[in-house]
């Protein structure tokens, strides 16, 4: 595969297209999305272009809303180009905000000036954090840990499943401490690179650098703690790391996708470590978290509109994680602009098929069972007896209404789950909580939280 010298019709027939692009996306998205790509090698014999974006999101971002059209336009301009190809690679420019930390001269080693260099992602700040019930403690901890004089608790272990904002936190106590301590020693990085640079070192008989390095930080960030699980040597350094910091009196953040206690394969004693700090925890966002995340980000989102049933409809359906509703309303941005459509429910419903597809609650019948059983405080067992008094019978109908309405099981199916009844007597369910619903307010109110309990 050939290099594009600046004399290449390669390089002209995409400095139009990036003209193009601009135009029609408008400043916002091409700035913030496409002025990124950087062109890679292209082999005329196949008709092969390569794209080349500074990291893995933007460029299965880039890949899932920009492919086609970027075909489309090489195809326009350059029909030699038969098909593109969209990967992180070198020739791309970083997007990231990278600060040069100067170190006292004696420190700093001759063979890596970039030694106290730390890239770190300019959207990821405090300000642009959204902050509910299922996020504010380790918010507050990793405020605290950036911008106070003294505290109380190191290192500060931030845990919970993907896409819920650890990362986001670490970037963003890199940007306030820098904020604070320009000159302050910053390190961030992932437990896999931290896995691989330290094989690296021990492949080079150079660990000694490396270990300078990390223990040089006035703050150090490990993303993606869980990373070193099993990885006897690398858990060895880690550790003394770990304590090296500690000890100092320097600053330590770490992440993962669980608590210490359920990390399998790490050493007790990093376990230990790790616990002797504040541990916080990003449970999954609730409904109202993730309506405040999504006018938050319409706000990034300048000439999209959104009416308020779309909102309501983007919260309750994606709740799995934030990344994926911030990519669902990228998505959604990016889709309306090159049709020139108007976001309305049946749009949304087009564009995010898949996702919302991945993202359905999979009710079962035990667990509305079980749900109203707790509700109404009757034994679950009565849910498939022959009992027929108003106690147990109208909590009976209750689960019947809602499994027709929150499962996609058949109605024979349904009778069978409670205790072998008919079908028709579950269509006598369903029709009588439904004329009760609209004669008895509480009956009502019953049916709506138990619908809400269940869906989250």
């Amino acid at each position: 595969m050939r290099v594009t010298t600046h004399d290449d019709p390669v390089v002209a027939a995409w400095e139009a297209i990036r003209t193009d692009l601009r135009r029609d996306c408008g400043a916002r998205t091409f700035d913030g999305w496409l002025r990124p790509i950087a062109l890679g090698g292209f082999d005329g014999d196949s008709g092969a272009l390569r794209l080349e974006l500074p990291s893995q999101f933007m460029a299965d971002w880039v890949q899932t809303h920009f492919a086609e059209r970027l075909a489309l336009a090489w195809k326009a301009r350059l029909p030699g180009v038969k098909r593109i190809r969209i990967e992180v690679g070198p020739a791309a420019p970083t997007t990231a905000a990278v600060v040069e930390i100067p170190a006292p001269a004696a420190e700093q080693p001759k063979t890596d000036p970039g030694l106290y260099a730390v890239a770190l992602e300019p959207r990821y700040r405090f300000e642009s954090f959204v902050v509910g019930k299922a996020n504010e403690v380790a918010f507050n901890a990793a405020r605290t840990l950036a911008s106070a004089d003294k505290v109380a608790f190191n290192p500060l272990f931030l845990h919970g499943g993907t896409g819920r904002g650890k990362t986001h936190l670490l970037h963003a106590i890199g940007h306030e401490f820098h904020r604070l301590k320009p000159r302050a020693r910053i390190i961030y990085m992932s437990a896999e690179k931290f896995m691989v640079e330290f094989v690296a070192a021990l492949r080079a008989n150079d660990t000694i650098q490396f270990k300078q390095q990390l223990r040089a930080a006035d703050l150090l960030m490990i993303d993606d703690v869980q990373f070193i699980a099993g990885k006897e040597s690398t858990q060895e350094e880690f550790f003394h790391t770990m304590n090296e910091i500690i000890s100092a009196g320097r600053r330590l953040a770490i992440s993962s996708d669980r608590a210490p206690q359920d990390l399998d394969g790490i050493e007790p004693r990093i376990l230990s470590r790790l616990s002797w700090g504040l541990v916080a925890d990003i449970n999954q966002a609730d409904l109202e978290l993730r309506l405040n995340i999504i006018h938050k980000k319409l706000e990034q989102l300048p000439g999209v509109v959104l009416p308020e049933e779309v909102v309501n409809f983007l919260a309750k359906r994606i709740s799995s994680n934030v990344r994926e509703l911030e990519g669902a309303l990228n998505r959604i941005a990016a889709y309306a602009a090159m049709q020139n459509r108007a976001i309305d429910l049946d749009f949304v419903a087009e564009v995010l098929a898949n996702i919302l597809r991945a993202n359905q609650r999979r009710i079962s019948i035990d667990e509305i069972q079980t749900r109203v059983s707790d509700h109404y405080r009757i034994r679950k067992a009565e849910m498939t007896s022959a009992r027929r008094a108003r106690e147990v019978a109208r909590p009976r109908q209750v689960a019947m209404y809602l499994s027709k309405q929150l499962t996609p099981r058949s109605l024979p199916e349904i009778g069978r789950r409670f205790g072998g009844r008919d079908h028709t007597t579950v269509i006598h369910a369903v029709r009588q909580i439904e004329k009760l619903r609209a004669q008895d307010p509480e009956l009502d109110s019953d049916i709506r939280l138990l619908t809400r309990q269940l869906e989250n």
